[in-house]
């Protein structure tokens, strides 16, 4: 499954939208997405699972791209 993860990327900040970024997570559940991306230091906001029309429309943009972690 392709997940979108929304995070700050510093995690002593507090979140403020302008600043949340978004990257394309692989991983067969959230807990993993989770797993993955511990040790980067990110606020993570939201974790989102992309079903087949949703990850349709987000391959569209430019900025697509699944991150290999």
């Amino acid at each position: 499954m392709i997940f979108k993860v929304l995070y700050q990327e510093l995690s002593k900040e507090v979140p403020v939208r302008e600043r949340t970024d978004s990257m394309y997570v692989e991983a067969e559940t959230e807990r993993k997405v989770r797993e993955k991306l511990k040790n980067k230091g990110f606020n993570i906001e939201y974790i989102q699972v992309l079903d087949e029309d949703h990850l349709a429309y987000e391959k569209q943009s430019e900025d697509f791209a699944v991150e290999n972690l």
